[in-house]
């Protein structure tokens, strides 16, 4: 495809199934002309109807932004002038809000390049719109499904089998998703039996099922249709509810949300066996996969028997208990898994709460409560402050969950930088709380406030305000742990340097005792600033790496981007100017991520300041602008894997 040569707007064109994905990857990966400083993959086809369509695509994209911007306008600025090549595959949901935003992303972006799929052209102007044909059925399409085939142990033995195979391909018109539908047929029928089955059907118009389907190509919706018939009343029955999920479940959640009726556990266990052999879902990675095509047939039939809302219904209460239980597991081992659990059903829990709104405005509340301290810390801020900011403005929810609610949207807010609004919501927090008589969120709601006077320079008032709270004995674990963490704070931007080695040590040996990871990283944080006062920069190179993991297993861009300003100035206080300088450009190019200038408590900026000076001293100013650059270019993540292994100073002067 040459396209991308000439134009910077390139959407493939095509129908469902013809390979319009397939092809996008194949592209991306063989990008023409200079090579790309970062190519970026936005799958659209789950968002339709769903908010905040850039701050979607701005995830997808690695950005993990803390400010109050527009998203459209911070993944401007992360683009900048990189030459990057951004995929949006399947933009027909969305095409509006898509063509909105790329059109302000290819004017604020001079080197910015698009390739998009969809089943329509964007409409803007400059856009080359290039259509996706099926495979040659005489050639690829052949290929393709002699391949699906022997996946599923059916061979070609002799001339009548090839012959049928053909005859398959023509009648499927070479078009890839039916040409693999069609693989999963065999594992019930010979393939001169499929060509037979085939004929019949796409001579007579298709079956009945296809009849009152979705206009689409001839040949996949007739393979769809007739996947459909040979499935059992069971597999078609799991089939149209699964179409309600808009991530790859975990078989767990297909069996929660499912089951029900004639689909008890061991039914559905089957049925899902079942749907596999067809080829209409796969398994991998502990989550089941179901192509948007596929699903969107499964969506028509559960429209068609009358269960979409009863299912709505049960998807949106099996995620809504999914983050309860997050958060009764946040301070323990249970805390890693909710963290990648929530994170790999990000879509799934945007539509519960766009659902819960309209069915149970209360449960919606108290939901985004739960998961907005998790989508804080995990840079989901613009889509925490959005179902916060609304719901609270839309329902009057009881006190207890007002009070959660309030301050899951003041810590977004603190850590987008407004620091006044998180103070206001802090207070009404706290006043809801009180109302609820629930201790534990009046401490959180006092930890929020401490943490904002923390930001704002006054440590001695954030320690007060943890001391008053510690000191009455009304925390839970959980924010328990955050008040003793703001306390090893207050500690130590008050001068008391011993005191809160003592408690961030112990906080950190509690925290790893439970198999906990917030608390720990910001405990070593604290650590490594004391044992860089203390002139221990070994100790504090450890601390701030040990952070620095914790922050990876929980997927904070935020404190993976604290934590390597630490890390560079520890390098320097080691005599290591050449890795300071790398660790400088690696945490600049986090802070991008995040969408902010170098941020932290006020004694981080001295530090910072201070490893600059003396790393730029060690090896010269040349020597240390060239090894800054090579980091802000090189990819952030697998650098930071190798700055913790230690090796990115010798690989960078290898290379």
């Amino acid at each position: 495809m040459t396209g991308l040569r000439t134009r910077r707007l390139v959407t493939l064109v095509g129908g469902g199934g013809v390979g319009k994905s397939r092809l996008a990857d194949h592209t991306a990966r063989r990008a023409p002309g200079e090579p790309y400083e970062a190519v970026y993959w936005a799958p659209l086809w789950s968002l339709s109807g769903r908010p905040l369509f850039a701050a979607a695509v701005a995830d997808a994209c690695g950005l993990a932004d803390h400010s109050t911007r527009d998203p459209g306008e911070a993944l401007g600025s992360w683009i900048g002038e990189r030459r990057v090549l951004l995929v949006l595959d399947s933009c027909e949901h969305v095409r509006e809000e898509c063509a909105a935003l790329v059109e302000y992303l290819l004017a604020r972006c001079p080197r910015l390049v698009v390739l998009a799929t969809s089943r329509e052209p964007l409409g803007l102007r400059g856009e080359r719109v290039q259509g996706v044909d099926p495979l040659d059925p005489e050639t690829d399409g052949l290929a393709l499904f002699t391949e699906r085939a022997d996946a599923v142990g059916a061979r070609w033995t002799g001339p009548g089998d090839r012959a049928a195979a053909a005859a398959v391909c023509r009648w499927l018109e070479g078009v890839p998703l039916a040409l693999e539908l069609a693989a999963g047929l065999l594992r019930e029928h010979d393939v001169s039996a499929l060509a037979a089955g085939l004929g019949r059907r796409l001579e007579l118009g298709g079956s009945r099922d296809v009849c009152v389907g979705p206009a689409r190509h001839r040949a996949l919706v007739t393979t769809i249709g007739w996947s459909h018939e040979l499935c059992s009343p069971a597999e078609r029955l799991l089939w149209a509810r699964m179409s309600v999920f808009r991530s790859r479940p975990t078989p767990e959640a297909v069996l929660q949300v499912c089951g029900g009726g004639p689909l008890d556990p061991a039914a559905l266990t089957s049925a899902l066996a079942g749907l596999q052999n067809k080829s209409i879902v796969a398994l991998g990675d502990g989550r089941v996969r179901m192509l948007d095509t596929v699903r969107e047939y499964g969506a028509m039939w559960l429209a068609e028997i009358g269960e979409r809302e009863a299912v709505a219904d049960r998807h949106a209460g099996y995620f809504s208990r999914t983050t309860a239980a997050a958060d009764e597991a946040w301070w323990g081992r249970g805390q890693q898994r909710a963290y990648a659990g929530l994170a790999r059903s990000h879509d799934d829990l945007c539509a519960a709460l766009e659902h819960l709104l309209l069915t149970a405005p209360e449960e919606a509340v108290a939901m985004a409560g739960r998961v907005g301290f998790f989508w804080a810390c995990c840079g989901h801020l613009h889509e925490a402050g959005h179902y916060l900011g609304e719901f609270l403005q839309l329902v009057k929810a009881p006190a207890v969950v007002q009070a959660k609610a309030l301050w899951s949207l003041g810590v977004v807010r603190c850590l987008q930088g407004s620091y006044d609004l998180a103070q206001r919501l802090s207070r009404e927090a706290r006043v809801a709380a009180e109302a609820a008589g629930d201790g534990a969120l009046v401490a959180d709601a006092a930890y929020l406030h401490g943490l904002v006077l923390l930001l704002r320079g006054k440590p001695l008032t954030a320690l007060h305000e943890a001391d008053r709270v510690l000191s009455a004995s009304i925390a839970g674990p959980a924010s328990l742990a955050r008040c003793r963490l703001l306390r090893v704070f207050g500690l130590t931007g008050s001068g008391f340097l011993e005191q809160a080695r003592t408690e961030a040590e112990a906080l950190r040996a509690d925290s790893v005792a439970v198999g906990e990871y917030w608390a720990r990283s910001y405990a070593d944080y604290q650590l490594a600033v004391i044992a860089l006062y203390g002139e221990r920069a070994a100790d504090a190179a450890g601390h701030a790496r040990s952070m620095l993991r914790g922050k990876q297993t929980i997927g904070d861009a935020f404190g993976l981007a604290l934590g390597l300003d630490l890390l560079a100035v520890a390098f320097a206080a080691q005599g290591r100017g050449e890795l300071s300088a790398c660790a400088y450009g690696l945490g600049h190019r986090f802070w991008h991520m995040v969408g902010h200038p170098q941020r932290g408590t006020p004694e981080l900026g001295a530090l910072r300041e201070q490893g600059e000076r003396e790393a730029r001293a060690q090896v010269g100013d040349a020597a240390y602008d060239r090894a800054y650059r090579r980091a802000t270019a090189a990819d952030p993540h697998r650098t930071l894997d190798d700055m913790l292994a230690d090796s990115v100073g010798e690989r960078g002067r290898r290379t």
